[in-house]
């Protein structure tokens, strides 16, 4: 089991150090992967296999940055900040100040949610939404560490609860199905109605760590350079025109094409179970209305598509380095010698399968990647000692959760740093994996294990 512990130290440690992510899981998964003896071969061939894994995500993502830049060129991101500017402008005065502040934290919230669960784009609505608003962030001396935690809450958070869009794949899909199939041996099963009643404790923990961010580490004025944000982004506002005033001329015609767009992305992708296709399809209806022109379109979807192509290759890269961490077969290993350590006890069993779930999920970099691993081994200890159906679900389901707003190599902090550090101000790992690391994996790691001890 050392050869698991090593590969994620060594990958944690080479990103801490400013390595780029990619190159760390290259060289944590071969770390992992000598020390548990496959051989420099075996190892690079664990990896290849693991590769075509992220294939899809990666596309999906690049998609759907496509489509999210097109739906830019609408001009609703740069409407939205000159409102924000004008409000500020307008009433300078400490409270006002303060009710934007907490605006912005709700519109940024509320739009991270529904990414998850009613505009299934994910990640890729951040780098259209927070660029032009840097300028406001600037003037309100906003802690941009404190974003990411509000952006990796709506994130994390909502899949975990909620039982559509995404949070219907996680939860039902990979959590419930995996659960049963591996505990029908057993003659173990949970209904779906049961998750997310089993899941509220440890979201509640991660908002109560939300609340620690906005209240108390990241409450003090961070002063940043007010930098020309819009030049480093000519790609998604060159298009959009401004009166003598400043203010963003966007047409009624144009809002009701976005408007449309979005909510045929959505249709598509619930009926087809497909991002790739939804954002296709979002793109054709926004390049149709004319909101872009058609010589135009190569530019537009190669642009969006470049927007998001590091988030793709470290994904792609993370799929890798969990099929070495697979290859390895020292998972079951590793939970094994847990159980001859932890003896009889049943609250030292839960708070060790929850640690155990963090290392590996800090590896893997996905929580939905993660579940497969824990619950074909998770299931049977949990019966082993005697944990409840419910409990057992809020084990396995923040073990899985555990690391992804904390991991380098999760699109939960990949995601906000790809807006945050469009003018070079905001470094991925002190700027966003730190700080969701320390306010989401503690609090989940000590709800949890209330979770598993109340329910």
């Amino acid at each position: 089991m050392f050869a698991i512990l090593a590969a994620i130290t060594v990958m944690f440690g080479l990103s801490l150090a400013r390595v780029p992510v990619v190159f760390a899981l290259i060289i944590g998964a071969v770390t992992g992967g000598l020390l548990a003896g496959l051989g420099i071969h075996g190892t690079i061939e664990a990896f290849n296999n693991g590769l075509g894994n992220g294939a899809q995500i990666a596309l999906a993502y690049g998609v759907l940055g496509a489509f999210a830049l097109a739906l830019a060129r609408s001009g609703l991101p740069d409407l939205l900040a000159y409102k924000l500017i004008t409000t500020l402008k307008g009433n300078s005065d400490v409270k006002a100040q303060n009710r934007v502040k907490y605006m912005i934290f709700g519109t940024i919230a509320l739009a991270a949610i529904c990414s998850q669960n009613v505009i299934p784009v994910h990640i890729a609505f951040i780098p259209v939404l927070i660029p032009p608003l840097l300028s406001v962030f600037n003037h309100l001396k906003l802690d941009r560490r404190l974003i990411a935690c509000v952006l990796t809450f709506g994130l994390v958070g909502t899949y975990m609860l909620v039982p559509f869009g995404f949070g219907a794949i996680f939860l039902n899909d990979i959590l419930g199905q995996n659960i049963n199939t591996f505990g029908k041996p057993y003659g173990f099963s949970i209904s779906y109605d049961q998750i997310p009643h089993a899941m509220l404790i440890p979201v509640l923990g991660m908002f109560i760590g939300l609340l620690i961010a906005v209240f108390f580490s990241y409450r003090k004025p961070r002063e940043y350079s007010d930098l020309n944000v819009k030049s480093s982004q000519n790609t998604i506002s060159n298009s959009v025109k401004s009166d003598e005033n400043g203010k963003p001329l966007v047409a009624k015609f144009t809002l009701i094409m976005a408007a449309i767009a979005v909510v045929m992305t959505l249709f598509v992708q619930v009926i087809s179970d497909s991002m790739i296709l939804a954002g296709l399809v979002g793109v054709a209806i926004l390049s149709c209305a004319g909101i872009f022109k058609w010589k135009e379109a190569d530019d537009v979807i190669v642009s969006g598509m470049r927007m998001m192509a590091l988030v793709g290759f470290i994904m792609i890269s993370a799929q890798g380095f969990a099929s070495v961490i697979e290859a390895t077969n020292q998972v079951p290993a590793l939970v094994q010698a847990s159980v001859q350590w932890i003896g009889d006890t049943q609250g030292l069993a839960a708070f060790w399968m929850l640690l155990i779930g963090l290392l590996i999920t800090l590896g893997i970099g996905s929580s939905f990647s993660t579940v497969p691993i824990l619950a074909i081994i998770y299931v049977p200890l949990c019966l082993q000692f005697g944990f409840s159906p419910a409990a057992t679900i809020a084990l396995i389901g923040t073990a899985a959760a555990l690391g992804d707003a904390g991991s380098p190599a999760s699109d939960s902090t990949l995601g906000p740093t790809s807006g945050l550090n469009m003018d070079g101000q905001h470094d991925h790992m002190w700027d966003s994996v730190v700080p969701t690391f320390i306010h989401y994996n503690i609090p989940l790691m000590i709800f949890g294990w209330i979770a598993a001890m109340v329910l």
